[in-house]
């Protein structure tokens, strides 16, 4: 069984390996939006595969990092690519969630990236 949150962040970033005409070189926001993505057996006892409070909680310290951040002053994140947020919120998230198989990150309505471990 396959179950996911979604969660959102506003964070500024600039792609400092860009050449300087290109517009994402700047300091520039975007409304991310995370979804956690997890699998597992259903438990028998309360139905489901895990909590999603659980879940919850294992983001918070994720959320706290990088909600309203300068996501370059973030450290492994001096490159914040949304490739490079997905594997860095996945370092972040395993150890807590081993059920975890995908992050799923929109940088705008219509991009963005999936990362499901290596």
């Amino acid at each position: 069984m396959d179950i996911f949150n979604v969660f959102n962040l506003e964070s500024a970033r600039r792609l400092p390996n860009l050449p300087a005409a290109r517009p994402c070189a700047r300091v520039h926001g975007h409304s991310f939006q995370v979804e956690v993505h997890l699998s597992g057996p259903l438990d028998e006892t309360f139905g489901w595969v895990m909590d999603f409070a659980e879940v919850e909680a294992a983001w918070a310290p994720v959320k706290a990092a990088l909600d309203h951040r300068y996501l370059n002053d973030v450290p492994g994140l001096d490159n914040p690519t949304s490739e490079r947020l997905a594997i860095w919120i996945w370092g972040k998230l395993k150890p807590a969630l081993p059920g975890l198989t995908k992050i799923v990150i929109r940088e705008t309505a219509r991009s963005g990236c999936i990362y499901q471990g290596e």
